[in-house]
């Protein structure tokens, strides 16, 4: 899973959010390192509902435009914590060798 579609998924994990929110939060829980475009998050939102990870909550109008909101689906979570088991397991397995390193260079 690309890093854009794991932090869209987590931002939708807590609650529905619309696309400017969405941005936000991806930046946010990427500490600034990713900022999607408009057309990337909605690239992404689209490729997630054709999966059936992600569906629209719904929409309102403010100021005259129309704000859609997205939510994670019970197989969108179900992806996410597993995508994120497995990239625990390779931060644990990278941190392991480096430790190993740092070992045999004191020895």
């Amino acid at each position: 899973m690309r890093e854009p579609t794991f932090l869209v998924l987590s931002a939708l994990a807590d609650g529905p959010k619309h696309g400017y929110a969405l941005i936000a939060e991806t930046k946010d829980l990427s500490g600034g390192r990713v900022k999607l475009q408009p057309g990337t998050l909605y690239g992404v939102l689209d490729r997630l509902r054709e999966d059936g990870l992600v569906e629209i909550s719904g929409e309102d109008v403010v100021d005259g435009r129309a704000r859609r909101y997205y939510r994670i689906t019970e197989n969108g979570a179900a992806t996410l914590g597993r995508e994120a088991e497995r990239l625990a397991a390779n931060a644990r397995q990278a941190m392991s060798k480096l430790k190993l390193r740092a070992a045999q260079a004191g020895a």
